[in-house]
């Protein structure tokens, strides 16, 4: 093993810390919930880094699955490029203890999550919606979440339109962006730049 490999590999740090990697394609460890803080706090002190957060629902996945819900955590260390992921099994209701006292990434990184999929993190500063409505009843990735088109009113009164939205990302007209150009004509997906429109967007 070179320099640059041995600097890579996970496998003693993972020892020292008592992990084992799981079966996925890039260096994963699943972590019990009440171990992920304590599990994050050491890998901070050693310099890793929380590049990102996101959750999956396998409500519907065709393979069994430990538990519902899966939460990842994405960290990296910018010492020999090494990134590792966090897995935590949830089902549906429990709770998880938020990593934004280890790292203030977190915070916009969870508030996400807990729009989207309803999945709460203890301990967090500020838990609130962050994309959707306040208004929005339900989280838009859960699986089980009603499929449909209704108008949507913004806090600011912005109103969001279903048709004229979809209207303008597959190109038959402007939208709600302006944007014209290759990237908003539908199937063609020509490679050419956009082109805005004259005098910018209308």
């Amino acid at each position: 093993m070179d320099a640059l490999a041995a600097e890579r590999d996970l496998g003693p740090l993972l020892a020292e810390l008592g992990l084992t990697r799981d079966d996925s394609r890039e260096a994963t460890v699943v972590v019990e919930a009440a171990e992920l803080r304590a599990v994050a706090r050491q890998l901070g002190e050693r310099g890793f880094m929380l590049m990102d957060t996101v959750g999956l629902d396998y409500l519907r996945y065709p393979e069994a699955r430990p538990a519902r819900f899966a939460v990842l955590h994405n960290l990296y260390h910018p010492r020999g490029h090494r990134r590792l992921f966090l897995r935590v099994w949830l089902e549906d209701g429990e709770t998880l203890d938020s990593l934004y006292p280890v790292w203030r990434a977190a915070n916009y990184l969870e508030r996400e999550v807990y729009d989207l999929l309803g999945i709460e993190f203890v301990g967090h500063p500020d838990l609130r919606k962050v994309l959707t409505p306040d208004d929005l009843e339900g989280h838009p990735l859960r699986k089980d979440f009603p499929l449909g088109e209704t108008p949507t009113l913004f806090r600011e009164g912005r109103f969001l339109d279903p048709a004229a939205f979809r209207a303008g990302l597959n190109g038959q007209d402007s939208g709600l962006s302006g944007w014209r150009g290759s990237l908003r004509r539908g199937a063609t997906r020509d490679l050419e730049p956009p082109v805005m429109p004259e005098g910018g967007p209308k």
